[in-house]
């Protein structure tokens, strides 16, 4: 008894918060994701197959970040490019099944939209033939981990597939692309005594005046999420296989803090990824009936 309480008095911690949730979420889609593997792999209900195949992909990544308080935003392109292993285990019925690993690097982060009133943008004090813009730029070693089923020809043709599982993300560096420094009194809304700064330039001017996130470090360096993706497929049992996919990126983690004391209750990714693939087979399961 003394240790089902001692456990429980460890676990009790990870039962509440808003983060724990999406902790808890996480680790039960990541627990499906590999169950769905389990059974085929082990029982063989289908046609068995061992085929790995390893490549190289490429593509852009339109990536933004949720802010609460919200941050006007458009989407901001950047590389995404790596390593790819894909393991087919089993072709159940007409579907076929295999998990999909990669290592990427990939850029992500945000652009801001500074606008006026009129949705125009803001012209810089200074020199008003320039707009305010700014612009985060982050870049991560991305590791996604994704069952795969897939419908088609294996070896000549085409297939159509869908993928799904967890990404992690490890931050590598950053940098800000801007004409202003937020740090500036002319640039920085800060309140005194009920009303913004005797220096600063833009009270009327633009309609977001949320500008922390422009000087903020970033602080949480392991991102999470999950990957949801689907796509095309050109096999050749003599050259390999060419592959275009759309893939939507969801963060179940924030790039900054959230708690009571933090300014940001949510900051998390977003992410549109179109890439193409090329594998070729190192490992190739010997059956003449596979098309």
């Amino acid at each position: 008894m003394r240790n089902v309480d001692y456990f429980y008095r460890q676990m009790l911690p990870f039962r509440l918060g808003k983060r724990s949730v999406r902790t808890w979420a996480c680790m039960v889609i990541i627990i499906s994701h590999f169950s769905f593997l389990i059974p085929h792999s082990s029982a063989q209900v289908g046609e068995f197959r061992k085929d790995l195949a390893v490549g190289i992909n490429g593509g852009v990544a339109m990536s933004s970040v949720s802010f609460v308080p919200t941050v006007p935003q458009t989407m901001l392109s950047g590389p995404t490019f790596g390593l790819t292993a894909r393991y087919t285990c089993e072709k159940y019925f007409s579907s076929i099944c295999a998990v999909v690993a990669e290592l990427n690097y990939t850029q992500m982060g945000w652009k801001e939209k500074i606008l006026d009133i009129n949705d125009q943008p803001v012209p810089l004090h200074t020199d008003e033939t320039q707009t305010l813009h700014y612009a985060r730029k982050i870049n991560y070693i991305q590791v996604p981990m994704l069952a795969r089923l897939g419908w088609g020809r294996e070896r000549n043709g085409l297939q159509f597939f869908i993928q799904l599982g967890p990404q992690l993300g490890f931050y590598m560096s950053d940098k800000s692309d801007t004409n202003f420094d937020v740090r500036d009194p002319a640039f920085n809304p800060k309140i005194e005594n009920g009303k913004y700064g005797p220096d600063y330039q833009y009270a009327n001017k633009r309609v977001s005046h949320v500008v922390a996130q422009d000087s903020m470090a970033i602080e949480n360096k392991i991102d999470y999420g999950i990957a949801l993706a689907a796509g095309l497929e050109f096999s050749n049992r003599h050259v390999g296989h060419f592959i275009l996919e759309g893939r939507y990126y969801y963060g179940l983690g924030n790039i900054y803090g959230n708690s009571k004391r933090d300014y940001f209750g949510r900051s998390n990714y977003g992410a549109i990824i179109a890439k193409l693939t090329y594998l070729f087979d190192i490992i190739r399961t010997k059956n003449s009936k596979i098309k």
